[in-house]
């Protein structure tokens, strides 16, 4: 069975693709007509020894997300109930994914704003050193650092790390851009 849906994704020909197109549920009963449907699908479903298909949609509301195959080994070998079951167990797959979809989402949300908060603590730390160190304001203090980053040509939270790690001082930051000297390759 995974053959086959592997092969119905590659050749893009299937029940499983027409639901998902669709968004509505896909019944083959005998495989043995389908071959005008589907030409590549149905000779592959037989030969795997598969006899009758349905597919249904996996949806929530209007966003689909897909489509279940089932699949029988005789003609009309899927009932009703069969059917309702594969559309109860699609509906249920279709939750947990989304749902699962939503937290990786919320993850990366709250990475990026925990990033956000300890860049902005480490350019606050920054500037209260730079602030006493130079006997400037805060606001000075913060176009010092901002100055130093864009005439050296570094990034802002580098520039940051150096002023927290002592590794450059309140002096350093009032020296102006780099300019290359004439014996500079």
């Amino acid at each position: 069975m995974q053959l086959i849906e592997l092969f119905e994704v590659q050749t893009q020909d299937g029940p499983c693709l027409d639901c998902c197109r669709d968004g509505r549920p896909v019944r083959e009963d005998d495989l043995q007509g389908a071959a005008g449907r589907w030409t590549q699908f149905a000779p592959a479903a037989l030969d795997a020894g598969f006899r009758s298909t349905y597919a249904v949609p996996m949806r929530l509301r209007d966003e689909r997300i897909g489509a279940l195959n089932l699949f029988a080994d005789r003609v009309n070998g899927l009932t009703e109930a069969d059917q309702a079951l594969g559309q109860a167990m699609a509906d249920v797959a279709t939750i947990g994914l989304l749902h699962e979809r939503v937290l990786d989402e919320q993850a990366v949300v709250s990475g990026q704003l925990q990033t956000a908060l300890n860049s902005r603590i480490a350019v606050e730390q920054a500037k209260g050193l730079i602030a006493e160190l130079a006997d400037v304001d805060m606001g000075e203090a913060f176009l010092l650092l901002r100055s130093f980053a864009r005439n050296h040509n570094r990034r802002l939270r580098d520039v940051v790390a150096d002023v927290i790690n002592r590794d450059l001082s309140a002096d350093q930051l009032r020296v102006g851009p780099r300019t290359s000297s004439a014996t500079e390759v």
